[in-house]
Formats: C-alpha cells, structure tokens, sequence
C-alpha cells in the first residue's frame, strides 16, 4: 500500500483531534481575536486619510478657567516657588 498526499491528511486531522483536541477552541478563539484586531487595523488604515468629522466643524480652542494661579494674586508668594511660606527654608 502506497502512502499519497490524502492520506497525509487524513492521518495529520486525526493526530490534531486526538492529542490537541482540548487545545481546540482556545486556539480558535485566539485566531477569531486576531482576525477582529487585523480587520480593525485595515479598517483604520482606510480611514486615516480621510477626516473625521463629516459636518464641517472646525476644533476650537480651550481655554483653564479659575486656575488658582491666575485667580488670587494674593496668594503667590512673590518668589517663584510654589511651596507654602512655612516650608521654605
């Protein structure tokens, strides 16, 4: 009897299911995740060029209010240091 690439195979799958059977569905999970992540990267990759906001608007810029060293300027202790008058030595 003469081995041909069937056979192969065949004997190959039955190897698989019997010695990595419990290995099985992590291996399946783990190629799924990696097919969501890949999809998801081409996706991002598509859309790079393209800009992301589809209604015109521009960004606009912020601004800190009532930052508390813009606020009392009784509190600054004329220095340039940021430490309370008891700490400083």
């Amino acid at each position: 009897m003469r081995l041909e690439g069937w056979h192969l195979i065949i004997i190959i799958v039955l190897a698989l299911v019997l010695f990595a059977a419990p290995k099985l569905p992590g291996m399946a999970r783990s190629l799924g995740q990696s097919m969501r992540i890949f999809k998801s990267e081409v996706r991002e990759m598509k859309k790079d060029g393209t800009p992301e906001t589809k209604d015109g608007s521009e960004p606009v810029e912020g601004r800190v209010v009532n930052h508390p060293q813009t606020g009392a300027p009784e509190s600054r202790t004329g220095d340039g240091t940021d430490a309370p008058p008891s700490t400083r030595a």
